[in-house]
């Protein structure tokens, strides 16, 4: 097994969490709605738990850990901050911004489940699934509720 290519795969998963937290520090600073901010609340505790495990297989690895985000997860935040001031803090823009980071969350997970079996041991594959089906859930959560803002609209 290769502990570099390993500690790799894993870094990419602590960042796509990094930018879910500061994405969604910025949606609860950008919505005045009191479900959504407790949502988001909820999203983020997500992403800090998987976060946690994740660095917690990179040390066991003898690796060091990534602090910041990917480049895309810093265009989605900007973004969210641009649209939420043109839009006056619309419930349904800030849910479509929320739902591109959360495109982008999942897609990383496949990714790195996909492409890199070979790198990823029995338990890391248990454990990058089980954090998936977690952000799939949150993905479909938001999915949901930016659905029914555009049917209200």
């Amino acid at each position: 097994m290769n502990n570099e290519k390993t500690i790799e795969v894993l870094n990419t998963l602590v960042e796509i969490n990094n930018d879910r937290i500061e994405g969604y520090e910025t949606a609860v600073k950008e919505t005045d709605e009191i479900d959504l901010k407790s949502l988001f609340a909820r999203l983020i505790h997500t992403s800090l738990t998987c976060k946690q495990e994740l660095i917690e297989e990179i040390h066991k690895m003898g690796g060091m850990s990534v602090t910041g985000t990917r480049t895309s997860g810093k265009f989605f935040r900007v973004w969210m901050d641009v649209k939420a001031a043109i839009t006056g803090k619309d419930r349904r823009a800030i849910l479509d911004s929320c739902e591109y980071g959360e495109d982008v969350a999942v897609d990383t997970y496949e990714k790195a489940l996909e492409n890199n079996l070979e790198y990823l041991t029995p338990e890391h594959q248990t454990l990058l699934n089980a954090q998936h089906e977690m952000i799939k859930a949150d993905h479909d959560t938001i999915k949901e509720l930016r659905d029914l803002a555009a049917e209200l609209v």
